[in-house]
């Protein structure tokens, strides 16, 4: 199966200065953000239409891209989510015959602009080095003054709230409402693999715009809170950290992953910080250190929890660690039944060896009871 293309040249500009000169792919026009990268060998189109990459321009990082095509199903949220895409090579032809549609054609329908025939693993090289920054990718402009003025245009991601904007507007419901187990959802950019894991271990889910007050979420009548994923900077979202301590102080079964991590921490005063280059692919090293073990975990995120907050915290334990640069991965709070994870054990795409961590949720729910 085959996807009609016309190459012509397409521009990446860095904020930096760095220029890079490529072809187009999707999309036409001029699409700027965050730039980061994921070392994901497969499942870009999960890693594309996670919210929490909202306000990034992303480089995959494997040789080539679009081999399988994209499928209805294979979707985190209901659209793509990244603001641009940086390839090196493309496959214009797809072999998965369940495929609905070649990557190409995704894009374009997605309106996303893209750049390919660039030496990726140069430009990881080079963020790793130099650090996240702002980028412009363009197919229209071709002067390097017209693409300097587009980028001063893109947002900072430090200080950036996204997450109220891309939160679900109105609360909905999924799942058997006869289920044994009710769980209250706040949606700050909220993956569909991770609302599927809970309905898979029998729970009644009710999922909340992002400034949902603890009043009406007490309504539901949840046995337990889960607080998402999402994009932006957990600093600038006090609305957040308000909830989550209301939320704590019902005492009821708390779970939260990456945003939902770093908003647990600040709700105990625990700091957090914009990491140099972020932490964004399917396979990261971490060690549960309560039990010893080591599981390979998916992840995506730029913020991370600052270990001098912790150590000086009196409630606050660090349950995992990142075996690569012992970044604080996992916490719980002390005399609460309350804990989160920096990566994602949904995984999709990745491996399921964290997937654990959701039954350790609803067994929390049931003990509570």
């Amino acid at each position: 199966m085959t996807s009609t293309h016309t190459d012509s040249n397409a521009w990446l500009l860095l904020e930096d200065g760095s220029l890079f000169k490529g072809k187009s792919f999707g999309a036409k026009g001029t699409a700027g953000g965050e730039i980061c990268f994921n070392t994901g060998m497969t499942g870009y189109q999960e890693v594309f239409t996670d919210p929490s990459y909202t306000g990034q321009v992303l480089i995959m990082n494997n040789a080539y891209v679009g081999n399988y095509g994209v499928k209805d199903e294979d979707v985190e949220s209901d659209s793509i989510k990244i603001s641009g895409l940086i390839c090196k090579n493309i496959s214009y032809r797809y072999s998965r015959m369940t495929a609905n549609d070649s990557l190409e054609d995704y894009l374009i329908k997605n309106k996303l602009v893209a750049i390919y025939d660039v030496d990726t693993r140069a430009l990881v090289q080079h963020i790793r080095s130099k650090g996240a920054m702002n980028c412009v990718i363009s197919t229209d402009l071709q002067d390097e003054a017209s693409l300097k003025a587009a980028l001063a245009k893109v947002p900072d991601m430090a200080g950036l709230e996204l997450s109220s904007q891309i939160s679900t507007k109105t609360a909905y419901t999924l799942g058997d409402p006869n289920a044994p187990i009710r769980i209250a959802v706040m949606d700050y950019g909220v993956k569909k693999m991770i609302l599927e894991c809970m309905i898979r271990r029998n729970a009644y889910i009710k999922v909340f715009p992002a400034k949902t007050g603890i009043e009406e979420l007490k309504k539901f009548e949840p046995h337990g809170y889960f607080i998402s994923n999402g994009p932006g900077d957990p600093a600038s979202m006090d609305y957040a950290v308000t909830t989550v301590k209301d939320i704590l102080a019902t005492n009821k079964p708390f779970f939260g992953i990456c945003l939902g991590h770093q908003l647990l921490a600040r709700a105990n005063d625990i700091a957090t910080f914009k990491m140099h280059h972020g932490h964004r692919g399917l396979n990261h090293p971490v060690k549960n250190i309560i039990t010893g073990k080591s599981e390979i975990t998916t992840q995506n995120h730029g913020f991370g929890v600052d270990p001098e907050s912790i150590r000086n915290s009196k409630n606050v334990e660090v349950t995992h660690i990142n075996l690569n640069d012992g970044s604080i991965e996992g916490i719980r709070i002390k005399g609460k039944p309350a804990f989160s994870v920096q990566y994602h054990p949904e995984a999709t795409p990745g491996p399921h060896d964290s997937r654990y961590l959701f039954d350790q949720f609803i067994n929390m729910i049931i003990e509570n009871q």
